[in-house]
């Protein structure tokens, strides 16, 4: 008997959903409130009319000149030329000489067009080639299971209950084909969104620098807040509806219902890895050509208008960062959630038809929505950031009150949703499970995944020695630049991994598999704080590069750089989330596999298992191979373009010529859409092939395999150490700081150097290593019935 009744969880869940949803919204309408048109007063002519609400201030710092009124009238009509013709910008000559303050207006104005116009541009290109292949890979999900009874549209004596009918495997594929379409719409609406969210908000947070590092502060990380909840509410309503429009056909078969809402998680992830790969290659092409001309060889500012990989280089930020990312995130919630209701739909809540405790997992998500609503109006209500360094423990201060707040409402729910004793499907029995253990699944979960954000932040930060030492060591070169880097990465894995080690023992002995499953989705409970933290970080990087385009004052890109620097920190903590809930859920969904495939136990020491062990755990080093060197060969070509333009394109160093933006963003696009195909190709036919081929025994091992070695902590820990390493000597806050540079000293181009070795590694292979291992472990148990009916051709031959 639970105390929650069927009919208040399903008000309760899309309720909590809409909140989430209209929460952003107004987010987003605050954000929106920073004006990026030039006010005038009603009679038209004039100087702008400040009011003292803040809205309305005229959000360019005023610089020495004359105040020219065409100027400004020049400047209103180019903002209100942008959505009909980006050409007409050009207009406004965003290379001429500060003569106005209002020319920083238009260039601002500029740079944040060609951002938008660059991100949106490459995102429907790759989504053209990713179109393709979602649906070519529908259908190949409906033959395959349809396949297992030979398409027949007769009912079947349930797998795990033979005494009861179940529908036709022919259902289970055409539902299945639908919910993977579902998740990877809804995977592919989630990078868009952030990224066009991202773009909106980049020089608003410029603007708003002038105006006090808080007020900067507050858009960005509102802007981040409107990703998190519209992610998380889009992600959990969709996947609610799914469940309750299938369960008008299947009706008391909950056994086959979600067992085809798994390709939900599948659509999301797939659509991810495409983002990821092809984002962070965009991306991290454009960043490595971009500082190693401009800021080794021609020693200029980063984000420099005269570098022509700058805008490829910042809309990389966004389509790889904030697309990627959304859609990594939104692929970890989708499988953790399906995992969690498969296995729970062959234990006592499937049996009995108790749908309050079926839905435990999504009325879990719809209570971290609530709790990260109360948590974010801490940043942006409750307190004011006035100083620099208040920003980095503001955002530690996030993920402390909703782990907190979490707790609590955790237990809350486990209380009122949960029967006192139910059993739980444990490898071929049912085993007998307390609500209190549930409890302390999740929050085991919840839990470690605020110990990995903190040891991530120790390791990743240039407050704390390990960063500072890595700077110290630019002294003497590039060299031990990246070995002290390399040892820092390899050194911070040892805390994060114990952490996952203890949640997977804890819940694995408390609720078997189930339990591994809530505790991957505890970690991921706070999933809207988590990504409007690792959001904001990229929005603070490109509203740095705005204004050092714009030409602003030293003041305000002081306010931008330290912005970016807890950005950078912030990064590295939610891509920390990231592997730690991709471990979690990979090893969900390989139980789910295990149990769907027939297979009692997984014995390593049977050959065949052990080769398929050895040839997953090769197979992150395959990929990351695969990545590292598209990054290589898309750099390579963008260098030679950057440098090819400084040498023939007179006047470009002393900026009265304009470098041709365009083709360098065509080298980072062409490059992205081309190389993303063969790494996401290795990942989506492995289980296929290994599945048909080698059987489900040796397909376990593969998954086992990939999970061990396919855990990237140091890898993103190592990039976001060199990165704020060197920001740590950028900025010379530090008295030792100030010993290593200032920027174009030796050890500043040592770091730099060491900064780009790292950007393939923590934005493009570690990262996407995340999606391989938990995408590998989904599609094997869509794939499962198949396999386990059909698998094993070569085999069976010999």
């Amino acid at each position: 008997m639970v105390l929650l009744s069927d009919l208040a969880t399903e008000i309760v869940i899309p309720s909590c959903a809409v909140v989430g949803i209209v929460f952003s919204l107004v987010q987003w309408v605050l954000v929106s409130r920073v004006k990026l048109s030039s006010d005038l007063n009603s009679s038209g002519s004039g100087p702008p009319t400040n009011n003292k609400n803040g809205y309305k201030d005229y959000l360019i710092e005023e610089e020495e000149g004359i105040d020219d009124h065409d100027v400004v009238v020049k400047c209103a009509e180019i903002q209100s030329a942008i959505s009909e013709d980006f050409n007409e910008i050009a207009e406004c000559d965003c290379l001429a000489g500060l003569l106005f303050s209002r020319i920083l207006y238009c260039r601002c104005i500029k740079k944040l067009e060609e951002e938008f116009s660059g991100a949106t541009s490459f995102l429907f290109t790759e989504y053209q080639y990713v179109g393709v292949f979602m649906i070519a890979f529908a259908i190949l999900i409906f033959l395959f299971l349809g396949s297992v009874e030979s398409f027949s549209t007769k009912s079947r004596p349930c797998t795990y209950n033979p005494h009861e009918m179940c529908k036709p495997a022919l259902a289970t594929a055409v539902f299945s084909t639908v919910s993977f379409l579902l998740g990877a719409v809804t995977s592919i609406l989630s990078g868009f969104l952030g990224m066009k969210i991202a773009t909106y908000a980049n020089a608003r947070t410029t603007l708003e620098a002038r105006k006090g590092v808080g007020k900067a502060f507050i858009t960005a990380f509102r802007s981040g807040a409107v990703m998190g909840f519209l992610l998380a509410a889009n992600g959990l309503v969709v996947l609610y509806i799914a469940i309750n429009l299938f369960k008008l056909y299947y009706g008391d078969d909950w056994e086959g219902l979600f067992e085809a809402i798994t390709g939900y998680g599948l659509g999301g992830s797939s659509m991810a890895l495409f983002g990821r790969v092809g984002g962070g290659i965009y991306t991290k092409a454009a960043d490595v050509g971009a500082d190693l001309v401009g800021k080794v060889e021609r020693n200029i500012p980063e984000d420099d208008p005269r570098n022509p990989a700058v805008i490829a280089d910042n809309v990389g930020d966004n389509v790889g960062d904030i697309a990627g990312m959304g859609s990594d995130l939104f692929g970890s919630y989708a499988e953790s959630s399906c995992a969690a209701l498969v296995v729970a739909s062959i234990s006592s809540f499937g049996i009995n038809h108790e749908f309050t405790p079926m839905c435990y997992p999504l009325l879990v998500s719809s209570v971290g929505i609530l709790v990260c609503l109360i948590t974010t109006l801490f940043a942006t209500n409750f307190f004011e950031i006035k100083g620099v360094k208040e920003i980095e423990p503001a955002l530690k201060k996030q993920l402390i009150i909703s782990t907190i707040l979490m707790t609590v409402g955790v237990a809350l729910i486990s209380w009122i949703a949960l029967p006192p004793s139910f059993t739980i499907f444990n490898f071929g029995a049912q085993k007998v499970v307390k609500n209190w253990q549930l409890f302390l699944c999740v929050s085991v979960g919840l839990w470690a995944g605020l110990i990995i954000g903190f040891v991530t932040e120790y390791y990743t930060s240039n407050a704390y020695s390990p960063v500072q030492d890595v700077a110290d060591s630019c002294r003497t070169g590039a060299a031990t630049n990246v070995i002290f880097g390399l040892a820092l990465g390899y050194k911070s894995v040892i805390i994060p991994i114990f952490a996952i080690a203890i949640s997977i023992f804890v819940s694995f002995s408390f609720a078997a598999m189930y339990g591994v499953a809530m505790a991957a989705l505890g970690m991921l409970s706070t999933i809207a704080t988590g990504l409007a933290i690792d959001a904001y970080g990229p929005i603070s990087d490109n509203a740095g590069g705005i204004a050092e385009m714009a030409g602003m004052s030293h003041k305000i890109r002081e306010r931008t750089d330290a912005l970016d620097a807890a950005g950078n920190t912030t990064a590295a903590i939610g891509k920390g989330f990231a592997i730690g809930s991709a471990a979690l859920v990979s090893l969900a969904l390989f139980g789910a596999f295990v149990s769907r495939a027939g297979i009692s136990v997984v014995n390593v020491l049977s050959p065949k298992v052990f080769i398929g062990l050895i040839v997953g755990a090769m197979l992150p080093y395959w990929f990351s191979a695969m990545t590292m060197k598209s990054v290589g060969s898309a750099a390579l070509k963008m260098v030679e373009e950057v440098r090819r333009q400084f040498n023939t394109i007179p006047g470009l160093m002393e900026g009265t010529a304009k470098p041709d933006y365009a083709t360098c963003v065509k080298i980072s696009t062409d490059a992205s859409i081309k190389e993303m195909i063969p790494p996401g190709a290795l990942v989506m036919l492995t289980p296929l092939i290994v599945g048909t081929l080698f059987g489900v025994e040796t397909l376990s091992g593969v998954l086992a395999g990939s999970l061990v070695s396919g855990i990237a902590i140091s890898a993103s820990n190592t990039g976001g150490a060199w990165d704020n390493a060197k920001k740590y000597i950028e900025a010379g806050a530090s008295e030792h700081a100030r010993t290593l540079g200032p920027k174009g000293s030796d050890p500043h181009k040592a770091a730099v150097i060491g900064d780009t070795i790292g950007d393939p590694l923590k934005d493009t292979s570690g990262p996407s290593l995340n999606i391989l291992i938990k995408l590998m472990a989904v599609e094997s148990l869509v794939f499962a019935p198949f396999f386990a009916t059909h698998g094993g051709l070569l085999f069976k031959i010999f």
